[in-house]
């Protein structure tokens, strides 16, 4: 069964997609920790970070480093932090989450956001990258 992120990437559940290219896709996480929080993942649906082969890992951090960078210019923040839990989806996600304090990393806090500013917050984005 495909997972939620297969279903974005193929265009079944609509998203705020950041930024994409032939192997990956960056989009703003629905249920965010913070304004601009991104999660990056393969188009390749893979389980498991550690079972990515090398290359495409380290194409996943170089896209997910050009996304980071662009939501530092986006959003009022110290930094990006990134963060691999991988137990909520079955699909390798790196999430980017502009941050001001170790605090902001924690999964246990969640802010609203209206599709407005969801269109907002992805438009700005996308204008840096």
């Amino acid at each position: 069964m495909a997972s939620i992120f297969s279903k974005i990437i193929s265009g079944e559940i609509p998203s705020f997609k950041i930024h994409e290219d032939d192997n990956f896709l960056a989009f703003l996480d629905i249920n965010p920790n913070a304004l601009g929080h991104t999660l990056c993942i393969p188009k390749k649906e893979i389980d498991q970070i550690f079972d990515l082969d090398d290359e495409t890992l380290s194409e996943l951090i170089i896209f997910s480093k050009k996304v980071a960078n662009a939501i530092k210019k986006a959003v009022v923040c110290e930094r990006v932090g990134m963060s691999v839990i991988g137990l909520e989806v079955p699909h390798v996600h790196v999430h980017l989450i502009p941050i001001n304090n170790m605090d902001d990393m924690s999964f246990d806090t969640k802010i609203s956001m209206t599709d407005s500013q969801f269109n907002e917050t992805m438009n700005k984005i996308k204008s840096y990258i």
